[in-house]
């Protein structure tokens, strides 16, 4: 029976804290950030990490409340350890601009939030990570690609010109014009100014 009584009280505290979420979420669309915020908190500090995403954005922002980064990339940091993955990313990037502690810890930390998003398939990390793997100090050029391509084709026109790049100059594939024209083509045709000005000159 306590078993029982235990079950209901987490199916109550979940449902409330959806509850909460979805009222933040359109109490945002409504324009009332602050009644937003304030919802988004509630379920937020009773462990809902989609509200714990959604405060880290409203911090980060200043949207219903002041813009504070510490206590943005604190939330962030909490629904990335429930494996949001929009979260991880969000959290990685503010470990790489921000984060306390040795470069060397948050680097790590970072790199592996990233990959745990980019898996997710979350465009922003796959397209960051290569970018990132192709500029490295030690670049790991076939691992970049990979990701480049993931983003690229998820619709990101600059991971699509990337792609381009690196057929054009060989980078981490066999070097292949005809190729890189075609990547070039599509990310132009999806509005990149940059492969619009490649395949100019």
């Amino acid at each position: 029976l306590e078993e029982a009584a235990f079950q209901l009280q987490q199916i109550f505290r979940i449902d409330i804290s959806i509850a909460l979420n979805i009222l933040g979420i359109e109490s945002m669309r409504a324009g009332h950030c602050r009644v937003a915020f304030t919802c988004f908190k509630l379920a937020a500090d009773r462990g809902y990490s989609k509200a714990q995403f959604n405060v880290g954005l409203c911090y980060e922002h200043g949207r219903g409340t002041e813009k504070d980064l510490e206590k943005a990339g604190f939330y962030y940091c909490q629904a990335a350890s429930s494996c949001h993955p929009m979260a991880q990313y969000r959290y990685a990037r503010y470990l790489l601009q921000h984060g306390p502690g040795s470069h060397w810890d948050r680097h790590h930390k970072a790199v592996a939030l990233l990959e745990q998003a980019a898996v997710a398939g979350i465009t922003e990390a796959q397209a960051y990570l290569g970018v990132f793997y192709m500029r490295g100090l030690q670049p790991q050029e076939k691992r970049g690609l990979k990701y480049l391509l993931l983003a690229a084709n998820s619709g990101d026109a600059q991971s699509r010109y990337h792609v381009g790049v690196c057929y054009e100059q060989g980078l981490g594939v066999q070097q292949n014009v005809a190729e890189a024209l075609r990547h070039y083509r599509q990310s132009a045709a999806a509005g990149n100014r940059q492969a619009r000005e490649r395949l100019r000159a």
